[in-house]
Parts: structure tokens; C-alpha cells; sequence
């Protein structure tokens, strides 16, 4: 045997004999997971649609998993200081979150310094669906239609205001592209989250908002607001007797919010399956998803496989409404 043979057979033995010694120590504590209480990251405020979902989630969760799951709403900056947050916690599967196309999309294009990649630093866990957008205004203004409410705006231009749930969120940007279609401007009025915004509608200072469907279901239908429209090819089941943008002669302006579940890129791939595995069942159980229905959201369960390029479909439609609206990065 050659002196390089030599060199290469000892490479050989040590490097095996590492990985006889460092993969019981990884088995160890992958299979130990959950060791402590996982900390489930919502950007938002508590109280919003978004923050009512993960609670349903991690109170699901917590039976198989056998640990507690604590929602934590980190709430600021167009949702970044809660993704940030999880983008550097340490990678072992005890810190996840709750994110959407503001999140993991948006914020990329609408911040100058996100402080994250939303594609390299997060796994994704699970898609849930999506939250239909609904065209709301105040009950004191005088419309009553997607079309009047064109016809106020254009004979006032820039005299009605528009609230959303913050700068980049899906509430502004779906409000952006629509008066970019039919040809009207508003004020546009950010909150932080929607419950504020909400508010605002009921009391009479905010005049509209295309907001989530599950932010406004409730004031809808009973009478605290009203819907004009849903930004859907077709009409949600919630509220059967509203029109599609598209009936009422908009056929360019629809928007829907994703939501999905994610976690740090390098947590280990066994502790992502048993995650993705439970908030999946999760979301499918009837219970669950009974809840979820009731608020408004559209529920449409994806594994990790099937949502990554879904992911990457959207952000790239989103980058192109931006730009479409003439949105600039702050």
C-alpha cells in the first residue's frame, strides 16, 4: 500500500469514526423533541384573524407534541420585528410561526433592510389557505356598490380615505391595484393589525377598507358595516349574497392573502417532519377546521413539498403588483 493509500484509509476511518460518534448525539436530540414549550410566533396583534388561527393550531398541537405551544404576538415594522425575531432564534424546532404574504413576500420588496430572506432562512411547516379580501365602508357613506363607490371616489378625488393593516400588508397592497385598475385615489390610513382598523370603520373615521374577510365577517353581518364586494373569482360561502369584484364589472383586481406555517431553515429535517406532520393534522381536523371556516378564512392545506413552490409563485405575482402600483421601499 501506497503512502497516499495510507493517508486515504485513515481519512476514511476517522471520518466514519466521527459520524459513528456525532450521529447518536443528532438521533438523541431529534428524538427528544419537543424538550421544552415552543414558542409560536405571530406578527401581528392579538385579537386579528391571523392571531385566532394559531391559537386553534397550538392549542391542537399541544396533545401530540406533549408540550406546551405559547402564541406570542410580536407585533411592528409590516410584521419584520416577528419574523426577525425567528430568523435568528436557534434552530431546534421550539421557535415557529404564523406567516403570510406580508411576511414571507411582501416586506421583501416594501423594506429596504427586511433583515431576513424569506425563502434562505425559513422552512416552511404548512400551507394553510388564504384570507378572501372584502370591500368594506363605513354605513354612513352613501353607496352601496363597488361601482358607486367608483363614482364617489372619482367625483371626489383623494377626498376619501382608505385604512388598511399596515404599509406592504395584503389589505393595502389589494386596495393599491384596485384603484390602479378602475382609476380613483384615497387616502390610505395604516394600522397595526386590524382589530384598531376595525374600530376606526365602526366609528365612522376610516370611509373604506379592503380588508380580510375574517377581520370584517363578523361586522358585516351584523350590520356594523357594509360589504360592498370580495376580491374572488367567485363568491365566498360566508356571505353568499355579496358580488365578486368580476360581477360588478372588475374583472382585474382580485387578491387573496395566503397564511402559512414556518420555521427556521436549519432546524433538522426529522424535527421539521414532526412539526409539519402535527400542525397539518391540525389544520385538517374537523374541529379545527370548522373554526377556521366560521372566521372566513379559505382553508387549503399543503404540505411543505407542495407549498415551497407555491411560495416562490407568489412572490413573484406579488413583486409585480407592487410595481404595478408604484410602490416604493421604505
Amino acid at each position: 500500500m501506497t503512502t497516499t493509500e495510507r493517508r486515504l484509509n485513515r481519512r476514511h476511518f476517522l471520518a466514519t469514526a466521527g459520524a459513528m460518534v456525532t450521529a447518536p448525539a443528532v438521533l438523541r436530540a431529534q428524538a427528544a423533541f419537543p424538550s421544552k414549550t415552543i414558542s409560536l410566533v405571530v406578527p401581528y396583534p392579538a385579537g386579528g384573524p391571523t392571531d385566532v388561527i394559531a391559537r386553534l393550531v397550538a392549542q391542537t398541537i399541544e396533545g401530540p407534541l406533549q408540550q406546551k405551544v405559547v402564541v406570542e404576538n410580536k407585533a411592528g415594522a409590516s410584521g419584520s420585528i416577528g419574523i426577525r425575531a425567528v430568523a435568528i432564534a436557534e434552530a431546534d424546532g421550539h421557535t415557529i410561526m404564523f406567516g403570510n404574504n406580508q411576511t414571507h413576500g411582501n416586506n421583501m420588496f416594501l423594506l429596504k433592510e427586511p433583515g431576513y430572506d424569506a425563502i434562505k432562512d425559513f422552512a416552511p411547516l404548512a400551507g394553510a389557505g388564504a384570507f378572501p379580501h372584502a370591500l368594506v365602508v363605513k354605513n354612513a357613506l352613501p353607496v352601496k356598490s363597488l361601482q358607486e363607490l367608483i363614482a364617489l371616489a372619482k367625483a371626489q378625488p383623494g377626498k376619501l380615505n382608505y385604512g388598511s393593516t399596515g404599509n406592504g400588508s395584503g389589505s393595502h397592497l389589494s386596495m393599491e391595484l384596485l384603484m390602479k385598475r378602475v382609476g380613483i385615489t384615497m387616502q390610505h390610513v395604516p394600522y397595526k393589525g386590524a382589530p384598531p382598523l376595525v374600530q376606526d370603520i365602526i366609528g365612522g373615521s376610516i370611509d373604506v377598507s379592503l380588508s380580510t374577510l375574517p377581520s370584517v365577517l363578523t361586522q358585516i353581518q351584523g350590520g356594523q358595516m357594509r360589504g360592498l364586494g370580495v376580491a374572488s373569482a367567485t363568491r365566498v360561502a360566508q356571505l353568499k349574497d355579496m358580488p365578486t369584484f368580476r360581477e360588478q364589472g372588475v374583472a382585474n383586481a382580485d387578491a387573496e392573502s395566503w397564511a402559512a406555517f414556518f420555521a427556521p431553515a436549519k432546524v433538522p429535517a426529522a424535527v421539521l417532519d414532526r412539526l409539519s406532520k402535527e400542525i397539518v393534522a391540525a389544520l385538517k381536523s374537523p374541529a379545527v377546521a370548522e373554526k377556521i371556516n366560521a372566521l372566513g378564512f379559505a382553508l387549503n392545506v399543503r404540505g411543505p413539498a407542495e407549498f415551497a413552490p407555491y411560495l416562490k409563485q407568489e412572490i413573484d405575482t406579488w413583486a409585480e403588483i407592487i410595481k404595478a402600483a408604484g410602490i416604493k421601499a421604505e
